[in-house]
């Protein structure tokens, strides 16, 4: 049997609604939303999904842009995470628009599927993936619970498909350094400078990096510091991210960093607060079955997947928080003709071309690919089913 033939419900529904898909993704690209801030993003995506026949839930979790799209019945459930929040200046830099109508696709896909051979789809709208955790407060909220499997794709300018691809556990720092004003000039002793603590800081862990693996990332910025250059800053704020491949290893380096933190305010007499400003993220745990099965449908789409050295992974994703739990995938789907990476001005302008809105459609029919094979192949069903069970 031919794979068109084989695929052809999910292809053909994906077909129908290629235009809205398309102009989903367009419409996020051009009116991009920040984390927890979506509001106009999770609306076009509710909007859409109802008109498709989902049941669509609104601000679940308590998060006021979270949202749940569910259709038909069974006991295997599965879900496709849908992100749409955008960078701060540079909009959609990392093409969560792509990654939304991705997810909306392949959740259209399946319906005649879940129909056929009795599963539920469930489409999950995850908030704040830059920054803020949605999918791990969605996680601790329940809403993955009734989820046997999790799939999303990720645009970027490769495509992958491999077991052992993962990403970086990741913590985020608030940093807030307080001192003593005093004028600059007449009267500096009597001044405790927040900001010098962060210099202090600073230094430090310029100096760690030295004893730090390379797999491991430090990075961060002064986001305020001072006032008016004739007074001893009494407040600096410092905003950081520390990245290791896995949790433990996060662990220990957190400590160092934060070790240097505490340094600035011995150093200076300053007192100094360190908060967390997002859940950690974990490393990414792909699922080797629904990987391959991934893999296996890319020469259908003329795509080829790149074979990723170890340990070559530096970014960081709330997915790896999901994948812990559930067995899932988080493939990255290339921009034909891209050279930029995400994260910057020229990956948010190849995340609204003609090679993107491809992007959108393959993607959708790859991850519905994968959703009727593992529909399709009643042991490999039951055994997921089975692990759901036992969680």
């Amino acid at each position: 049997m031919s794979a068109s033939k084989r695929y052809g419900i999910a292809g053909a529904d994906i077909a129908e609604w290629r235009d809205r898909l398309i102009g989903l993704s367009r419409s996020l690209h051009d009116e991009p939303e920040v984390a927890f801030a979506e509001q106009a993003s999770a609306a076009k995506l509710a909007d859409l999904m109802r008109s498709a026949g989902f049941k669509v839930s609104e601000e679940v979790c308590g998060l006021p842009t979270a949202l749940t799209a569910v259709y038909g019945e069974g006991e295997l459930t599965i879900g496709l995470c849908a992100e749409f929040d955008a960078l701060p200046e540079i909009g959609h830099g990392c093409g969560h628009n792509v990654i939304c109508a991705i997810a909306a696709g392949a959740a259209i896909g399946l319906r005649a599927a879940a129909d056929r051979y009795g599963f539920r789809v469930k489409l999950l709208g995850t908030p704040a993936e830059e920054t803020g955790g949605g999918k791990a407060l969605m996680l601790a909220g329940g809403a993955f619970d009734d989820v046997t499997v999790a799939m999303m794709a990720h645009p970027g300018p490769i495509d992958t498909a491999g077991v052992r691809d993962s990403t970086q556990a990741c913590t985020r720092l608030e940093v807030i350094y307080r001192g003593q004003p005093a004028h600059a000039a007449g009267a500096p002793w009597d001044g405790v400078n927040a900001a010098d603590a962060a210099v202090v800081a600073q230094v430090a862990i310029g100096l760690l990096r030295q004893q730090t693996p390379p797999s491991c990332r430090i990075a961060g910025f002064v986001r305020s510091g001072g006032t008016a250059i004739n007074v001893i800053p009494a407040e600096c704020v410092l905003e950081y991210e520390v990245r290791a491949p896995d949790l433990d290893r996060l662990d220990v380096l957190r400590r160092r960093v934060q070790d240097c933190f505490t340094a600035g305010a011995l150093a200076t007499g300053a007192t100094v607060t360190i908060r967390r400003t997002s859940p950690d993220y974990l490393d990414l745990r792909n699922d080797p079955w629904l990987m391959e099965a991934y893999g296996a449908h890319l020469a259908d789409f003329g795509r080829t997947a790149v074979v990723l050295p170890p340990d070559s992974g530096s970014a960081s994703t709330d997915m790896g928080n999901i994948s812990h739990v559930v067995p899932s995938i988080h493939p990255m789907i290339g921009l034909r003709g891209a050279s930029a990476m995400p994260h910057t001005a020229e990956f948010a302008v190849a995340a609204r071309t003609v090679a993107a809105d491809e992007a959108v459609i393959d993607g959708a029919n790859l991850l519905a690919r994968v959703g009727i094979d593992l529909a399709r192949d009643s042991a490999r069903r039951a055994a997921y089913v089975a692990l759901h069970e036992s969680r």
